[in-house]
């Protein structure tokens, strides 16, 4: 028996549409679903994007990018703090992880007054069952020139290396938050080892900022490095509490940053030591620096 053709598809009464127009939108739809099936976003993994994330959380995220920025840069010439950020996404799954794409605006640690110096980074962060030390991929550009951040870094260094006596002190700033300029160094060293404990114990929902040096140390070496052992204070937010942590900070100019730590506060002392199974299973990416 001979089979008819029948039409691609029928007309409804009353549609008088050619043929191509009726079968467009159904065409369309159809290459629309496997698109999207083939992309394969973040919701098809668990992971759902939060529409309208908060400012304080992708604050939160950012400020971990940039302890781990100066940390990894290890140049206290040319420590960045964060401005503002511009744009940024949230994805959280069922595990309570956290996932973030972030634009954002960055000032010069240590600018004299009237000095504006503005970077732009880029970073991805993910928290780890809402555990500490997030892993970050950081990209920054329209920083501290390559030249000028290796000159003071080298002055700074033999300002150290120069010392008759090792450095010992208490108390930076003072009771009245005033930091000496010949102490401003040794503070931007400290903050420097800080971003390393920061981004270390940088949650989702506690980060920390470096208030005061109670004291420091400086070690004589029998290498080219300089020797220091801090004892800082950390403001954590949002608990409001100062922790002491005791930083061990190993610097030199052309060389990674090494530190150790050790803070004092309501965990074991292996948490505190940094040890703890953290976001990041090692650290990602640190670019155009």
């Amino acid at each position: 028996m001979a089979l008819r053709r029948q039409p691609l598809s029928a007309p409804r009464p009353g549609d008088t549409r050619p043929a191509a127009q009726r079968l467009a939108v159904p065409l369309l739809l159809l290459l629309g679903l496997q698109g999207a099936a083939a992309a394969g976003g973040p919701e098809d993994s668990g992971w759902l994007q939060d529409a309208e994330p908060s400012s304080r959380l992708l604050s939160q995220a950012a400020r971990a990018a940039l302890h781990f920025f100066n940390f990894r840069a290890a140049s206290p010439s040319a420590l960045q703090m964060l401005a503002s950020v511009l744009d940024g996404r949230a994805w959280v799954n069922q595990k309570k992880e956290y996932k973030f794409d972030l634009v954002f605006t960055t000032e010069f640690y240590s600018a004299e007054e009237g000095e504006k110096r503005l970077g732009k980074c880029s970073a991805q962060v993910f928290f780890r069952n809402e555990k500490p030390r997030p892993s970050v991929n950081v990209t920054c550009t329209q920083l501290v020139k390559k030249e000028r951040r290796q000159k003071e870094d080298y002055q700074l260094y033999k300002l150290m290396k120069q010392l008759k006596s090792p450095l010992n002190a208490v108390s930076i700033p003072d009771s009245h938050g005033y930091i000496a300029p010949s102490l401003r160094p040794i503070w931007d060293l400290a903050f420097l080892g800080s971003s390393y404990v920061m981004w270390q114990k940088t949650t989702p929902f506690l980060h920390y900022y470096m208030s005061q040096i109670s004291s420091v140390k400086q070690w004589k070496t029998n290498d080219d490095a300089i020797d220091f052992d801090y004892t800082v204070l950390l403001h954590e937010f949002s608990t409001q509490e100062i922790i002491p942590c005791r930083i061990r900070l190993v610097w030199h100019p052309s060389k990674p940053l090494k530190v150790t730590y050790h803070c004092q506060e309501r965990q074991t002392p292996e948490e505190a030591s940094g040890a703890e199974d953290g976001s990041a299973v090692a650290p990602t990416g640190l670019s155009n620096f």
